[in-house]
């Protein structure tokens, strides 16, 4: 899990430092794409942390059960607002993926 988690929160917080750039008024195209990718890699990252997630889960002591179910809610409230971004982004004119599944930029 640590091999995906550790990207995943690069990524986001790549894309972050993008979106701020970009509503502070800041446009340059490598912006856009390197916003694009991180969304794009995170969630694909996020998607790896979240099967392990579950096998943690999985495996846990019942005491431990709970908590991990916050950890996945937090995953998944992580993972909705990526997509969310994508969303925005397509809402923008910018495609996010080409029609083969495969990352625009």
């Amino acid at each position: 899990m640590h091999n995906h988690l550790v990207p995943a929160s690069y990524h986001r917080v790549t894309a972050l430092g993008c979106a701020k750039r970009l509503q502070s008024g800041e446009y340059h195209e490598s912006i856009i794409k390197a916003l694009v990718a991180c969304v794009n890699n995170g969630l694909k990252q996020d998607k790896e942390v979240k099967k392990w997630l579950r096998v943690m889960r999985e495996n846990a002591p019942s005491e431990y059960i709970e908590f991990m179910d916050s950890v996945i809610s937090w995953q998944q409230q992580t993972e909705q607002s990526l997509a969310y971004t994508q969303q925005l982004l397509r809402g923008m004119g910018f495609d996010t993926q080409t029609e083969n599944g495969v990352p625009a930029y």
